[in-house]
């Protein structure tokens, strides 16, 4: 919704006031907490263990998050019919609205709904078409009934369902996000670029456009100038934070000679540790992504509210978290203030 005189800033009021910082990555970290599977990936910890998923919806707002977003990726029919529970689609959907709201609503945060990619289109069989637009339009319904501000739909490796996904939040009346997913090559699955791909979803009515998940900062920044160009919406850059290159662009196909004992002969899905990027990695990319004309930003799979802070410290602004940014002058032995003891930081030079 948008703000009236009234009421409190929408989601094209505060993007026209500066950057937005949207967290992102609840699938990757609650997976590593022990609180989700990884395979299926399906947010039952929504259900299982909600104080979990509000705590974490707390620790990204306070690393500088202005959006909570209901933790529903994953959480539609296609889904929990792979794993047996399509029962608990309604009640998932709704819990995990109800604890965004709560922390949306303590935090003054904006509220978003969440719908993605399902796995079943194909732009080959109508039929899918219409599968998708039955699920997309219960989980924007149920969003719509929890008084969204905005629907986010992302991870869109076909830009043709994220249309499909976009029509479905506008008939909502509700204002839409919408992000594509790029895998190895440099384009959606329909065979579009980047930028073709959100231009035509910015014509058809997006609010903002943009590429989410599957590339590190390296791989996704090189996109975002094309795409930025193409259209006259705000762009959203929302890459995953591993080090992907240009011979291996997609966390997916990252590989470690270091090592071979990894399931299916990868390090997706869970063990991607070698290859985070830093804090000071995402800032800088951040600050490039900004100087590109990106207005909508966050981190997705693997995201945690270190990475955040650090995205919202290189927007210029100083989250509550950022009280405890690292200040080094005071380390015993790498530190510069003139109370520590001489000995230690003699000796911290040979480190």
């Amino acid at each position: 919704m948008n703000s009236t005189s009234e009421g409190p800033l929408g989601l094209l009021d505060r993007l026209a006031r500066g950057p937005l910082l949207c967290a992102e990555g609840y699938l990757f970290e609650l997976e590593r907490r022990g609180h989700l599977q990884a395979g299926a990936y399906v947010p039952e910890v929504v259900l299982e263990h909600p104080a979990e998923v509000r705590a974490l919806h707390r620790q990204f707002v306070h690393a500088g998050s202005d959006v909570v977003e209901a933790f529903t990726y994953y959480g539609h029919r296609e889904k929990l019919r792979l794993i047996g529970k399509e029962d608990l689609l309604e009640p998932l959907n709704r819990q995990a609205l109800d604890i965004a709201e709560g922390v949306a609503r303590e935090s003054g945060a904006l509220l978003a709904g969440n719908i993605c990619n399902t796995n079943v289109f194909d732009p080959g069989d109508r039929e899918t078409s219409r599968q998708v637009r039955g699920m997309f339009s219960e989980q924007v319904a149920w969003a719509a009934e929890a008084g969204v501000d905005f629907v986010i739909g992302e991870t869109y490796s076909y830009a043709s369902e994220a249309l499909v996904a976009l029509e479905v939040v506008q008939q909502a009346e509700l204002p839409a996000v919408i992000t594509l997913a790029i895998h190895r090559d440099p384009e959606t699955r329909e065979g579009w670029s980047p930028a073709e791909a959100c231009r035509r979803l910015a014509d058809a009515g997006a609010d903002v456009v943009g590429l989410n998940c599957i590339r590190g900062p390296a791989t996704l920044l090189p996109l975002l100038a094309d795409v930025v160009a193409a259209v006259d919406v705000p762009v959203a850059a929302l890459p995953v934070p591993y080090r992907t290159t240009a011979d291996e662009p997609s966390f997916q196909s990252l590989r470690d000679p270091s090592y071979d004992g990894y399931p299916g002969d990868r390090p997706f899905p869970t063990a991607l540790d070698p290859f985070m990027c830093t804090r000071y990695e995402i800032a800088d990319f951040t600050r490039a992504a900004r100087e590109l004309g990106v207005s909508y930003f966050g981190v997705c799979c693997g995201a945690g509210p270190h990475h955040i802070r650090s995205m919202a410290e290189a927007l210029d602004r100083t989250p509550p978290a950022s009280r405890y940014s690292a200040d080094m002058s005071k380390h015993a032995f790498l530190g510069s203030d003139a109370a520590l003891k001489q000995h230690n930081l003699a000796y911290g030079r040979s480190y």
